[in-house]
């Protein structure tokens, strides 16, 4: 049984026994005082505890145990050679001081990438030492291979990949083959600063381009980054404080949305963009939205905050607490979006026709109606009765929302009889057929007549406490031929085939401001009438037309 010591060799941990750990101090300490009075002492004697520390690791490997014993000790220091017979070769050899480029190549070579002689990755001149022959032969034999099909670019990076780099000085002495001993060491220093010395002013005089052009860029490069290490923190400063910003600007929009969504929506049940929501989800949809739009904001604003001006991080219970509230929220608005999407799978339509009476001189005026319709609720809130008693209140049709246009539509074509008439298609969406069916059914549409006079609602009515389900009207106003209509307009936005009101007056010289022209029902449609004369029919345009003009 013998006593083990654990030491440490440049990082590495062993255990090692005690008769083999006084050898090995003693082998050390006869290195160190040996190139005690190199001006590389340090580094030299670094490398070789590094060397016999590879060493270890590859005996305990090798052989399968924990702790280096004194045989292992001895292989180690015979394979490095010791101090006195390092002396005795240095005294018989001549120096190699003499000769920079003079190096013992008796051991066996490694492949690895040269980190000194490179020009992108080291792998030519890495296999140029491995086979021993010039770095430019190689180098030569890739730029050749390049031409066939990329082949020596694709090569390249595989053994850029494959082929190690060289890190420390025993990597290096490996690939050029030399001895990993004390004569090795000691030659490939000298060896090393001699040829720093010799190439020092050779490199500058006599460098080819492509070395000049690649230590301008890692110059260049290297220039650039420093600044922008400088003014790049500057950068991150101002483009933290833009994004504070914008966090902030989106966070005061979400919350006047959501004021609006809930406050300006109760006092106006009628807005569009709270009808497209049932309302027994409304609330609670937007409320979802708020909470999964803006948490985000409030988590992006403080990060940032904390990673500019170093305030206090948030708390990780705190965190967790905001994590859940926005899944709960995100959770909530899937679900509830779900239910209002299911809202909308089935369409279903019904037509009903009215019959017009004819007018005199088959001429008939169409105009938009400008009277205010209230449900029984706001009469009774705005105590019609009383206070706006034998009074008409009248939309004046500025501010209408845009997207109510495409509740009503108006067709005119040709009747093939002699009678008018009006087909009113009610369109609507559900979650069934009966359910879309019975919504298309739960709208209503004001029109009337009036001797000549046909006036058209802007709106379609739908049933009061009813969600929007896509309803829609289409009216389809039929005239026999040669009947004349006098469009206003206002109701021309409503009309598919477009009348250009403006000019059919200038066609026949009428004063400019009129806000109606007269048409005419020819055999090849709508036209403006000229006298006896018709213009030809006019091109039909769709809606999303109609809502562009608005």
């Amino acid at each position: 049984m013998n006593k083990t010591i654990i030491i440490n060799i440049n990082g590495t941990v062993f255990h090692i026994e005690e008769d083999a750990y006084e050898i090995l101090k003693q082998y050390m300490t006869d290195v160190k005082r040996h190139f005690m009075n190199s001006a590389d002492s340090h580094e030299i004697t670094t490398d070789i505890e590094n060397r016999i520390a590879e060493m270890f690791s590859d005996i305990l490997i090798k052989d399968s145990k924990q702790v280096i014993i004194e045989q292992d000790v001895k292989q180690v220091v015979e394979q490095m050679g010791t101090v006195e017979d390092f002396v005795n070769a240095e005294s018989d050899e001549p120096s190699v001081a003499s000769n920079p480029f003079a190096y013992t190549n008796t051991g066996s070579r490694a492949l690895f990438r040269d980190p000194d002689d490179h020009l992108i990755g080291g792998v030519c001149s890495g296999l140029a030492n491995y086979f021993d022959i010039q770095p430019i032969w190689v180098r030569l034999l890739f730029a050749v291979a390049v031409a066939f099909f990329g082949t020596g670019i694709l090569l390249y990076a595989i053994l850029w990949i494959v082929i190690p780099r060289a890190h420390s000085r025993a990597d290096r002495m490996a690939m050029k083959g030399e001895k990993l001993n004390l004569q090795g060491f000691k030659n490939s220093f000298e060896e090393e600063s001699n040829l720093r010395t010799h190439m020092a002013n050779l490199r500058a005089e006599a460098k080819p381009l492509i070395y000049k052009l690649r230590d301008f860029f890692g110059e260049f490069f290297f220039h650039l980054g420093q600044f922008f290490k400088v003014s790049g923190k500057v950068l991150v400063k101002l483009f933290g404080i833009l994004v504070l910003l914008t966090c902030l600007g989106f966070a005061i929009t979400l919350i006047v949305l959501l004021a609006m969504g809930t406050v300006w929506a109760d006092a106006n049940p009628n807005l569009f963009s709270y009808e497209i929501m049932t309302n027994q989800y409304a609330n609670r949809l937007l409320l979802a939205g708020f909470v999964a739009a803006f948490l985000p904001l409030l988590a992006i604003f403080l990060l940032t905050l904390n990673a500019i001006f170093k305030t206090r991080a948030i708390d990780k219970s705190v965190g967790s607490v905001i994590f859940i509230i926005w899944l709960f929220s995100v959770g909530v608005l899937a679900y509830y979006g779900t239910k209002v999407a299911s809202e909308f799978q089935s369409s279903a339509s019904f037509n009903q026709t009215l019959t017009l009476k004819p007018a005199t001189k088959n001429t008939y005026h169409l105009k938009l109606n400008d009277i205010k319709y209230f449900t029984h609720d706001d009469s009774v809130r705005l105590d019609m009765k009383s206070d706006f008693k034998n009074m008409v209140v009248t939309v004046d049709g500025k501010g209408i929302d845009e997207l109510m246009l495409s509740d009503v539509s108006i067709n005119i074509e040709r009747s093939d009889v002699a009678q008018p008439i009006l087909i009113e298609t009610f369109r609507a969406k559900g979650q069934r057929f009966e359910d879309a069916l019975r919504n298309a059914r739960n709208t209503s549409y004001i029109f009337s007549q009036k001797d000549s006079v046909l006036t058209f609602d802007r709106y379609l009515q739908k049933a009061p406490n009813t969600g929007w389900h896509d309803q829609s009207i289409e009216l389809t106003l039929k005239v026999p031929l040669n009947a004349v209509l006098v469009i206003d307009e206002d109701i021309n936005d409503y009309i598919r085939n477009y009348a250009n009101i403006g000019e059919c007056n200038k066609t026949n010289k009428r004063p400019e401001g009129l806000r109606s022209a007269a048409y005419i029902m020819s055999e090849t449609g709508l036209g403006c009438k000229i006298d006896t004369l018709v213009l030809p029919k006019l091109a039909p345009i769709d809606s999303a037309t109609v809502l562009k003009k608005k």
